[in-house]
């Protein structure tokens, strides 16, 4: 039986919070959360996926369906995260502009660019890359820094850009690099990290 959470009206990372904790509670092959906006739906989506379900979605009306299998008696696959680290150091970087420092906003942005361009000079060590508040602006449609951000995803980078903060300046389909993501994953992610860079 397919157990159903109304996660409709919330914020992120509220639906996945509850959904998290729903299944540490009740382990199940089968769930289903009513969410009404993209942001949510695709962090749920994410979600499951790293606990081992094979997730589909369907809008109806007013929300969307996420809806998470899992295959009989199979039990939640690890996430990235949970498999054992290697000893390489883990930097997260987390930018929260998208220009660098305060005086000249052009020259600002001109630093941004040199920044994201250098940070590849971290080799293996550069774990993942958080993109909050404005920072998301760096990684829509347009944006000077966009083949930069390619390169370093295709590179192995995990690029992780805010859910809430992109809804909230009206670019969630605007958005062309990185996963959308929710608070839980950036605090887990700065758990995780050896160390954290804040831009």
């Amino acid at each position: 039986m397919t157990h159903e959470i109304d996660c409709r009206g919330l914020a992120c990372p509220a639906p996945v919070l509850q959904t998290k904790e729903w299944l540490e509670k009740n382990p199940s092959r089968e769930i289903a959360v009513l969410v009404d906006n993209e942001a949510s739906q695709q962090n749920v989506s994410r979600f499951l996926r790293t606990q081992g379900f094979t997730v589909s979605t369907l809008s109806e009306a007013q929300h969307i369906r996420v809806k998470g299998e899992r295959p009989g008696g199979a039990e939640a696959a690890p996430t990235p995260d949970a498999i054992s680290r290697e000893e390489t150091r883990k930097i997260m970087v987390m930018v929260t502009h998208d220009k660098m420092g305060h005086g000249d906003d052009e020259l600002g942005a001109k630093l941004m660019v040199s920044f994201l361009k250098t940070l590849k000079e971290m080799g293996k060590e550069l774990w993942r890359l958080v993109f909050v508040n404005n920072g998301v602006k760096m990684t829509i449609r347009g944006s000077d820094v966009l083949p930069v951000l390619k390169e370093l995803e295709a590179g192995g980078i995990y690029i992780l850009v805010c859910g809430t903060c992109l809804t909230h300046f009206d670019l969630l389909q605007e958005k062309e690099v990185g996963e959308t993501t929710n608070m839980l994953d950036i605090v887990t992610a700065m758990q995780l990290a050896d160390s954290v860079i804040n831009i």
